[in-house]
């Protein structure tokens, strides 16, 4: 009986040892810096792997060179059942520990799209429908549908997404982003009403909207948009027309060729500023934060024109007279013929 008990104490020690030496090994492996390149390592979960199957994905892609001890510690913790399907990317430095964290937590890679100042809507569909990791659910007739899905007030979807860098998952669809990008507009929009000048010429947030628009369009200089919002301003005071080129080419639409005639700027649209008085019907475009801060808060002074100046760097000269408007006018075709000559 005795050596019974002996033998069991034993074998019952070499279990135990067995097992601390196995869980040691575990441990060490978890915490081993794994064979990551500098770039990290693309890698996909597809929906309902098994954790077996990705286990053995990791060592296919050279990321561990055998995956017993993970599938070991994976079952035995819990994590082979909760891992997420979904596109990641392993940085340098992971360990199977932090590994396993990922893909728990679905930490997947995240993408990034950016809205540009100065898109229109057509773009700004386009632009989604070109991004790989986006996933395409509307086409131009959702427009409708979509801003009443997001309690828009507007009927028309210019001006109303914040041009900004949005971070994604893959396969996130472009109603999800246009969301995201409408909520953030509203939010920027509260805020610079809150904070506007009283003067401004405007009545309401959508109003100022529309005003930004037309001052993204016309220039995308830092040091310009509040003194061009003043003149738009001022113009508006007077009920002087805004004559802005921005709005008769978003009133011809797609079918614009590049060429801005006379007979366009006679041509009259709802959003032909040559023809009508005061704002037209909508945004022309998306403004970004700075061109809603410039339309709601106007530079002061008495410029009532202003016209490129043909540097070449997108400045352009102000003026407060016709008179004066019109020599700069005669100054920047003079700049464009020697140009041109220069050229030839």
């Amino acid at each position: 009986m005795r050596r019974i008990v002996i033998s069991l104490s034993i074998i019952l020690v070499f279990a135990v040892a067995s097992l601390a030496i196995g869980a040691l090994q575990v441990q060490r492996f978890m915490a081993m810096e794994l064979a990551v390149p500098e770039n990290g390592v693309e890698f996909v979960i597809a929906n309902g792997s098994s954790f077996s199957a990705v286990s053995r994905q990791l060592v296919k892609k050279g990321v561990i060179d055998n995956d017993r001890l993970l599938r070991l510690y994976a079952r035995w913790s819990g994590a082979a059942s909760t891992i997420q399907a979904g596109d990641y990317v392993i940085k340098p430095g992971a360990t199977p520990s932090s590994l396993l964290q990922q893909f728990t937590s679905g930490a997947v890679r995240l993408y990034s799209f950016t809205i540009v100042e100065g898109w229109n809507s057509r773009d700004l569909l386009a632009a989604l429908h070109a991004a790989d990791a986006v996933k395409a659910s509307m086409t131009d007739e959702d427009w409708p549908g979509l801003l009443s899905e997001l309690g828009a007030t507007a009927i028309h979807p210019e001006g109303l997404f914040l041009p900004e860098t949005y971070r994604f998952p893959r396969n996130t669809t472009d109603r999800d982003l246009l969301a995201q990008a409408y909520t953030l507009m509203q939010t920027v929009l509260a805020e610079e009403w809150r904070n506007r000048d009283e003067a401004a010429p405007v009545k309401t947030p959508y109003e100022a909207l529309t005003l930004a628009s037309i001052v993204e369009k016309e220039t995308a200089r830092a040091d310009e948009r509040q003194r061009i919002a003043g003149v738009f301003a001022r113009r508006l005071q007077k009920r002087m027309r805004l004559q802005t080129d921005p709005t008769v080419i978003y009133g011809i639409g797609p079918q614009f060729n590049g060429n801005l005639t006379r007979r366009d700027l006679r041509t009259d649209t709802p959003y032909n500023t040559y023809t009508r008085h005061g704002l037209p019907p909508t945004p022309i475009a998306m403004p970004g934060r700075a061109a809603i801060h410039a339309a709601l808060n106007p530079a002061p002074g008495k410029e009532l024109y202003f016209v490129a100046t043909g540097l070449g760097d997108g400045s352009h000269s102000f003026s407060a007279t016709k008179a004066e408007h019109d020599a700069a006018v005669a100054a920047y075709l003079r700049r464009l013929r020697q140009q041109r000559k220069q050229g030839g």
